[in-house]
């Protein structure tokens, strides 16, 4: 029965979430073009606030806890777990003070409303799954780009959604390629959970009441850790020891 209910909802959702991206498009072009950065940052925080309450009409709950205090004035890396698309507008809305950028690829930097321009003007990375040299040239970059700025690097090191929530081993390249270049970072590990939920059934129809969680862990201080291959094994201790079943 709830799946049966899924087919009309999740034809209202998709309805209202593509008039967002269409709406907020030129209005990004707008801001970003007549008033700047500042600006643009704005709408681009506003559009993961629409694009949540969209996915509200599916009876999508999120829950966001984080105890600490993180300082908006040195760069950050936002180390996740991750699940559906839908893990990264809370990411970006409830870490908006931290101008969060991410690490895609690049087929998502052309042909989608609003999320294509953001990733190419924003500040994020795009890089080629097929073309090693080329994506850590464009994380090396983008790491000094963070440092200089000190706004926040989200990664998701498992490389690819996990469709039944269940962690994939984290990889590794990335990660270290962010420490070596971002020395005076803060890591911030965080556990989502549930966002997997959304497709249970696949693209279509999309699941209902996922009650979607994002944990924050402890900030860890890079510079305090030599040994990197260890802090990343730590942290994906951390981070997959709170995913739920």
């Amino acid at each position: 029965m709830t799946k049966l209910f899924a087919y009309p909802l999740t034809v209202i959702y998709f309805i209202l979430f593509g008039l967002t991206l269409v709406i907020f498009h030129p209005i990004q072009w707008l801001c970003l073009n007549v008033f700047g950065y500042k600006a643009h940052k704005i709408s681009v925080d506003w559009l993961q606030f629409f694009i949540m309450r969209c996915l509200n009409v599916l009876g999508t709950r999120f829950s966001f806890s984080n105890p600490f205090q993180i300082s908006s004035n040195q760069p950050v890396i936002i180390v996740a777990n991750h699940q559906s698309m839908y893990d990264i507008p809370p990411l970006i809305w409830y870490m908006r003070k931290h101008h969060v950028k991410f690490i895609s690829k690049k087929e998502l930097g052309k042909g989608i409303p609003s999320v294509s321009f953001n990733l190419r003007h924003g500040g994020s990375a795009l890089i080629d799954r097929k073309n090693p040299k080329q994506a850590i040239k464009a994380i090396e970059d983008f790491s000094h780009y963070i440092e200089t700025t000190k706004r926040a690097a989200v990664i998701f090191p498992e490389g690819t959604r996990s469709r039944t929530g269940t962690p994939k081993p984290f990889q590794r390249k990335g990660l270290l390629t962010l420490f070596e270049h971002i020395p005076s970072a803060t890591i911030v590990p965080v556990t989502i959970n549930n966002s997997w939920k959304t497709l249970r059934y696949g693209k279509f129809p999309m699941g209902l009441g996922a009650h979607i969680t994002f944990t924050v862990h402890e900030p860890i201080i890079l510079s305090d850790s030599k040994d990197h291959i260890a802090l990343i094994n730590n942290i994906e201790q951390t981070i997959t020891s709170s995913v739920k079943s």
